[in-house]
């Protein structure tokens, strides 16, 4: 049996959902299970039962500072070892984006499990473009970004979730191989472009102050990954292809540029709603 963590999240739910529609036994696991689920609370070693689990979809647990995230992720592969799982995919992030802030989690989790001696395989996977959409900000009668002109090659995070639910359906051909999932470059001047607004680019230290200032619930850790997306992207160290996606589809892969542009207009606002 598979088994899908962070089943509740956005790419988790959209694995084990496309899992399900090939017929493939599949369930998933998170801190609140729904119906069907497992509880898999990383934080508290003791629910963290891999019984009768084949392969492991190890979605990351990204959400906390870069020591929290490495520790949980240690203990979910303790326990598949433990447990006799005989196959992991990990969800990692895209070789471009190295230097980002959240990388060093992702890096050094690829390292725990390359040495834990199961078999794996690790998806690089790139940045949504609903993320990408969603980080424009509407303004008077356009977006704002502090993306400049900057192009990246964004992923529709459907086709990652589908990517991962086929290597998962077939671990064995994926053995030991790390796959660099990444789209079509896109830049917020043509998100602005298919919304029919301007864009206009700020300054990395204002989003910063804006991000401290003027954005309510943010965690401490956020502000600097978010700026690190931006200046990535603003100055093109996340535009580059690969052709691995496409391959592991089978097909060309969805236009990350209208999943970037539904993602900015379900905030847009309605004085600015044509």
């Amino acid at each position: 049996m598979i088994l899908v963590t962070g089943a509740n999240g956005n790419l988790g739910s959209a694995t084990l959902a496309a899992l399900r529609a090939r017929g493939i036994a599949a369930t998933g696991g998170s801190r609140m299970p729904g119906e069907g689920m497992r509880r898999l609370d990383f934080d508290d070693p003791t629910s963290l039962d891999l019984a009768g689990v084949s392969t492991l979809v190890l979605i990351s647990a990204g959400y906390a500072e870069d020591d929290q995230v490495v520790e949980r992720h240690a203990a979910i592969l303790d326990a598949a070892v433990r447990d006799g799982v005989r196959h992991v995919v990990y969800t990692s992030l895209t070789t471009a984006g190295d230097h980002l802030g959240f990388a060093l989690a992702h890096r050094a989790t690829e390292r725990l499990v390359q040495a834990s001696g199961l078999p794996w395989t690790i998806l690089r996977n790139g940045l949504y473009a609903e993320l990408f959409g969603g980080l424009l900000t509407w303004a008077g009668n356009g977006v704002e970004s502090a993306f400049g002109e900057g192009a990246l090659a964004a992923v529709a995070r459907e086709d990652l979730a589908e990517a991962a639910a086929l290597v998962a359906a077939d671990p064995a051909g994926h053995r030991g191989r790390v796959h660099d999932l990444v789209g079509t470059p896109v830049t917020a001047g043509q998100v602005a472009d298919r919304l029919g607004v301007p864009h206009r680019t700020v300054g990395l230290g204002e989003y910063r102050r804006r991000l401290l200032e003027e954005t309510p619930g943010l965690l401490s850790f956020q502000p600097p990954m978010l700026v690190s997306i931006a200046t990535a992207v603003r100055h093109g160290f996340l535009a580059g292809t690969t052709p691995d996606l496409t391959n592991l589809l089978g097909r060309p892969a969805r236009d990350p540029l209208a999943a970037a542009v539904a993602a900015a207009s379900a905030t847009r606002p309605a004085t600015t709603a044509r």
